[in-house]
């Protein structure tokens, strides 16, 4: 049986929180299964936070050089992917991403044959250059007049595999979000028979020990049970403190429960607070991620000893940044000074060259 403090370092080690490593910015990418990126720059500092001297400008160099791609995927949102993983990974969500457009006020509004005609004309379209929403959608209009132009768009971001082109997403850079074919800006097809074991097993080597409807959950994907009870005599099963079995690949770490686990600032929306369908390993009772998604890097999430436990800011102005910490409830001395440190660490990597402050304000509850 495993305890929710079990669980917990078990996820933090495989997340690389428990202790910084030194390995490239695209390895740890993948081994994550991608990051949750509709905030651009919150890979940024989700690497930050994983691994030891991380440098932005690993990061915006593999963007610009092709190397990682910006792109629709599990749960039909943005994540930050390798090349060779989107090609996979893009065919085996594609169930999510076309049932989230059916259920979408859009998606009702465009329907039978027309639809099929509408996704290859933005398809034919977008492949000749990265396009702008508006760009884009004055092109569809005028073809399907009869349509709006946010419900063409919106069809063409679901159901056309696109990736989100620089300078967007790159580290001290800005511009529109516009996109193009991911097939084109990678010049390679997609898999023709991606392996949905796969994505189960890399799902664990990231996130386990899970149950089946932690790996839906974390995916989108649904009626996974076949598959991981295909994979069974390849698992190491185990059962949580509510009776659930949990599924992990034998040789993951599993820490001791005890092990201590510094805090992390981490960007919104980190897939670790989100990757399960039970979140109790890490999100105390009552707490949700409340968090709207800005550019990635003046605001987050923080844990402490393992576990939620409030939001950060930085606000720049004057040559100053300020870290805002905003904790749930009040934090132990040795904690709190250990995020203070940390907190300092962050300001200076996230607003280099300015005058750190940290304030940390009265608990919210």
């Amino acid at each position: 049986m495993l305890g929710p403090r079990a669980l917990d370092r078990a996820l933090l080690a495989r997340q690389l929180l428990l202790e910084r490593d030194r390995v490239p910015p695209l390895d740890v990418i993948e081994h994550l299964v991608g990051m949750q990126a509709q905030a651009p720059l919150a890979p940024y500092v989700g690497l930050w936070s994983r691994i030891d001297g991380f440098r932005p400008e690993t990061l915006s160099a593999a963007i610009v050089e092709r190397r990682a791609v910006r792109t629709s995927l599990m749960r039909a949102t943005i994540h930050l992917v390798t090349a060779r993983d989107a090609l996979w990974l893009r065919p085996l969500i594609e169930p999510v991403l076309e049932r989230g457009f059916r259920a979408s006020p859009p998606g009702r509004r465009i329907v039978g044959a027309e639809l099929a005609e509408i996704v290859a004309s933005a398809s034919e379209m977008l492949e000749t250059r990265p396009m702008t929403s508006p760009e884009l959608g004055a092109l569809l209009a005028g073809r399907w007049p009869a349509f709006d132009r946010e419900s063409l768009v919106f069809a063409a971001g679901y159901l056309v595999p696109l990736v989100h082109v620089p300078p967007r997403g790159v580290w001290g850079a800005t511009g529109p979000v516009a996109r193009t074919t991911l097939e084109s800006w990678l010049g390679s097809p997609l898999e023709a028979q991606p392996s949905i074991d796969e994505l189960v097993l890399r799902y664990l080597a990231a996130f386990g020990p899970a149950t089946v409807m932690d790996v839906q959950a974390w995916s989108g994907l649904t009626r996974l049970r076949e598959v991981v009870d295909r994979l069974r005599p390849r698992l190491a099963t185990f059962r949580d403190d509510r009776d659930r079995e949990l599924f992990d690949l034998p040789d993951a770490p599993r820490p001791d429960p005890e092990t201590p686990a510094p805090p992390r600032f981490l960007p919104e929306y980190d897939n670790v607070l989100i990757g399960h369908a039970d979140r109790s390993r890490i999100i105390p009772a009552g707490r949700r991620i409340p968090l709207p998604p800005g550019n990635g890097a003046t605001r987050g999430t923080f844990l402490v000893d393992g576990m939620f436990a409030g939001e950060w800011r930085i606000a720049t102005g004057d040559g100053r940044a300020t870290l805002a910490i905003e904790p749930f409830e009040a934090i132990v001395p040795a904690d709190l000074q250990a995020l203070t440190e940390e907190g300092e660490r962050l300001l200076g990597f996230a607003a280099a060259g300015m005058e750190p402050r940290i304030v940390v304000l009265t608990p919210t509850s």
